[in-house]
């Protein structure tokens, strides 16, 4: 054998080689599946997982209980399966018969694996429901209000062909979207679960009160009826729904930067927070006691009537202060050329004070006896003049009783009114001040 005819040869054997395994497609392992019934299997149908086929149905047999053992070869790598493995017989469509095929579920790479020709029972297998085994459960009462549905959605259909056409358009986005919908909930079975549990809770408590229920539906009839007859004030506030929602986005948009500008607060809060909680329970019974209050301060600054209440007080606020402010203008000045001479009185308070005492004694209408009379004071109607058994007061004429009220003429200091006290307290003579401190009342 020459060398080219020995290539020849080797080239031939390796060809055979690739296409057995073409053809075969490699190792496969058989399993057994245990159903309900075939579900209009046929040898030659696909084993698929995740929507790709991996294998196929070997051989169909009616076991000794009345059950569908269905032999299946899975390919590599698809297989050899694990613990946790379902099966399911799915149809292509409710209106074929020859189209079905199983459809597995592998379970986790971290279970055990089965073992070549290992049996998956009842508790891991799904038979499907026929079209025929649905309608078979119907009752002939059933089975004519149906008959009556589809003939009244001809009905409800006719010369409508156009539109219905034209809403189909959308029926495709809508079930890709309702696809998309169903797939979310399928995958957190156990939130889908949870939901329908507590949904069947809660129609089980409705149906307990449904008297209540019956009220609930009779009085949103009613408002449903009192909304449509302010169907022109339900239209007003439709037309003006969006421009309240366009404003409504502007606000949330900048909420955001708010919030992120209160983020520094919350975490400066986050440590005095759980020091709030006895705070507010001490703040409580203040809380409670302090509605009285707040009540009459709402009628304080809100009163139905005219000019009864504080919102009234300021509106008339502005008038008020158009009018006060010239006035406090004038009053400003005329306090500030007013202190020099407070200033300059004030020393004088207690003789001010003793004058008025001594006056109203002395114009008194009854004299020290209890005799009435009628007094009328006269000032400066005499003269002290010092000597040594005294002093003597001598009468002055009336021409000279004035002088000494004159100005210029006597400046007693403050407290001179009263005779000096022993501590020297009185007279008081200021500083930088012209008074006369000897001028004192006659007397010890």
């Amino acid at each position: 054998m020459t060398l080219a005819r020995g290539l020849a040869v080797g080239a031939l054997g390796v060809a055979i080689v690739v296409a057995i395994l073409l053809l075969t497609g490699g190792s496969k392992h058989e399993y057994t599946l245990v159903f309900q019934n075939a579900g209009q299997l046929v040898k030659g149908n696909d084993v698929q997982i995740g929507g790709r086929r991996v294998g196929s149905v070997k051989d169909i047999r009616l076991s000794r209980n009345n059950l569908a053992d269905v032999k299946v070869d899975l390919d590599e790598p698809y297989a050899p399966l694990h613990q946790g493995t379902t099966a399911v017989i799915r149809s292509g469509s409710l209106s074929g018969v020859a189209n079905r095929f199983i459809s597995i579920a592998p379970g986790p790479n971290s279970a055990p694996k089965f073992d070549d020709g290992a049996t998956l029972g009842l508790d891991k297998t799904t038979t499907s429901v026929d079209l025929d085994q649905l309608f078979d459960t119907i009752d002939p009462k059933t089975r004519k209000a149906l008959q009556n549905v589809i003939r009244g959605s001809a009905t409800q259909y006719e010369g409508k062909g156009a539109r219905a056409n034209e809403a189909l358009k959308y029926f495709n986005p809508t079930l890709s979207t309702t696809s998309r919908l169903v797939n979310e909930l399928d995958s957190d079975q156990s939130a889908l679960q949870d939901f329908i549990t507590y949904t069947a809770k809660a129609t089980t408590a409705l149906a307990a009160k449904s008297g209540t229920v019956t009220d609930l539906v009779s009085n949103a009839n009613t408002s449903s009826a009192a909304i449509a007859s302010e169907s022109e004030s339900l239209n007003q506030a439709l037309h003006a729904l969006p421009q309240t929602l366009r404003q409504a986005n502007t606000t949330f948009v900048n909420l955001r930067s708010t919030l992120d500008d209160l983020d520094p607060l919350v975490d400066a809060s986050k440590p005095v927070a759980p020091k709030l909680a006895p705070f507010f329970r001490q703040l409580r019974p203040l809380v409670t006691d302090a509605r009285p209050t707040i009540r009459d301060l709402q009628t304080l600054i809100s009163r139905p009537g005219a000019d009864n209440d504080l919102i009234d007080l300021l509106r008339k606020q502005p008038r008020l202060t158009q009018v006060a402010t010239p006035t406090f203008r004038h009053t400003i000045a005329g306090l500030q050329q007013g202190t020099p001479v407070l200033q300059f009185i004030r020393p004088y308070a207690p003789d001010l004070i003793g004058w008025f005492r001594d006056f109203g004694q002395s114009t008194a209408n009854y004299d020290a006896n209890g005799h009435f009379a009628r007094i009328s004071p006269i000032v400066n109607a005499f003269q002290f003049t010092s000597n040594p058994a005294g002093g003597t007061l001598t009468a002055l004429r009336p021409s000279e009783r004035q002088v000494g009220l004159q100005s210029g003429k006597i400046r007693r200091c403050p407290g001179s009114a009263t005779q000096a006290a022993k501590d020297g307290s009185n007279p008081y003579a200021p500083d930088g001040s012209d008074c006369d401190s000897s001028i004192v009342p006659p007397g010890p």
